[in-house]
Order: structure tokens, then C-alpha cells, then sequence
């Protein structure tokens, strides 16, 4: 679980990953899609979107000829119970934790 933990913190830890995750709040999105708003190449975003894969925040998918990204918010819930394992935090629930999100990343 540790490992699992550190690569969820990690892929958290990066505000062009935090803005992609809010970005699939709202539905899945083709890859070149996600890519649109970010000044960086299609490459860059997409080693971006393989961190957030290996931490199971989102999952890729091949539909056709496009790929895919899904939002996987239960990858989260394991950082959630840890950190509830310190008394300091109040449980965290996953909607108000996306909402708080979404208005952090659109200031």
C-alpha cells in the first residue's frame, strides 16, 4: 500500500496533472483533448498521463483509433484513510474533495 500511496502523492504533487484530473471531472476525454489547453507538446502531456495511470488515478482507454482518459477518483480513497490515520484530519469525502479541486485550479 505504501508504494501505491507514494505514487498517488506524487502524481498529485504536479499542478498540470491536478489540472488534467479536474479537467475529467467532468466526463472522458480523448487524449489530444486534454492535451488542447496545456503550452506543451502532445508528448509531454502524455508522460503526464502515464503517471496519473500508474497511480490508478485515471485509466487509458482505446476506442477506435483515439485513446481515451477516465477519472479513477477511488485511487484517492486509500490517501484519504491514511491520512484519517493521523486524527488531525476530518474524513475526507471524494465530492467536496473534487469541488475543492476544481475551484482551487480555477483561480
Amino acid at each position: 500500500m505504501e508504494h501505491r500511496l507514494d505514487l498517488v502523492f506524487a502524481a498529485l504533487g504536479d499542478p498540470t496533472r491536478r489540472a488534467i484530473l479536474t479537467m475529467l471531472l467532468e466526463d472522458d476525454m480523448a487524449v489530444t483533448d486534454v492535451a488542447e489547453p496545456f503550452d506543451m507538446s502532445l508528448a509531454a502531456v502524455s508522460k503526464h498521463l502515464t503517471i496519473l495511470t500508474r497511480a490508478g488515478l485515471i485509466s487509458q482507454e482505446k476506442r477506435g483509433r483515439v485513446k481515451w482518459c477516465k477519472l479513477e477518483p477511488d485511487a484517492m480513497r486509500e490517501g484519504s484513510v491514511w491520512m484519517q490515520g493521523f486524527g488531525q484530519f476530518e474524513p475526507v469525502n471524494l465530492d467536496d474533495f473534487e469541488r475543492f479541486l476544481a475551484a482551487e485550479l480555477s483561480e
